[in-house]
């Protein structure tokens, strides 16, 4: 028997030393060659921190354009999805809410042109990208907010806009964060 606990004292120290010091540190590594280090893809404006680049932020001035709803709140310490499914009556009646609330500051759409990434949250909760079609809709409102022309805003939303993953994976997304930043440092 106290073969078998020695050899178990042994097993527990040398997986301790793996997975709580060389591991950890192998990732920190690896993570130093990321963009930001592994520290976050930080956006600054004004020499100031705003965000971060893959954490999704509330954004709801109209002179902004506005990100995917999040079923957490944006708060990156809990992140998650509502688990609720397409027949859930709570979630159709948040979901027909927020198309509601879309349409009151987009009179100019119709129910079938808001798209669902703008009514529906992520996975995460935490999704800082919209569809290029999230954004479309929005240039008129953020135009009009900012008292500039429509083709300008356009423009801006065309130039932040991410192709699919090496040019075949997925659809055209933008960075909400980046757009907005973007949007506040043009020159009118």
């Amino acid at each position: 028997m106290k073969k078998y606990i020695l050899q178990s004292i042994r097993l527990t120290a040398v997986l301790l030393v793996l997975l709580c010091v060389i591991y950890p540190l192998i990732v920190a590594f690896a993570g130093s060659f990321s963009k930001g280090s592994g520290g976050g893809e930080k956006i600054i404006q004004n020499g100031k921190v705003v965000g971060y680049a893959l954490i999704g932020q509330s954004f709801t001035k109209p002179q902004y354009f506005w990100g995917r709803p999040s079923s957490v709140g944006y708060k990156a310490d809990g992140s998650g999805g509502s688990n609720k499914g397409p027949s859930n009556p709570d979630y159709l009646k948040e979901v027909n809410s927020r198309i509601d609330s879309l349409l009151k500051y987009h009179p100019y759409l119709k129910r079938s042109d808001i798209p669902a990434d703008m009514v529906t949250a992520s996975g995460s909760g935490l999704d800082p990208d919209i569809s290029v079609e999230g954004a479309a809709i929005q240039i008129k409102r953020v135009a009009m907010n900012r008292k500039l022309s429509e083709q300008v805003v356009s423009d801006l939303v065309k130039k932040t806009a991410n192709g699919p993953l090496l040019g075949l994976f997925g659809p055209s997304t933008i960075n909400v964060l980046e757009l907005n930043v973007a949007l506040d440092n043009l020159k009118k």
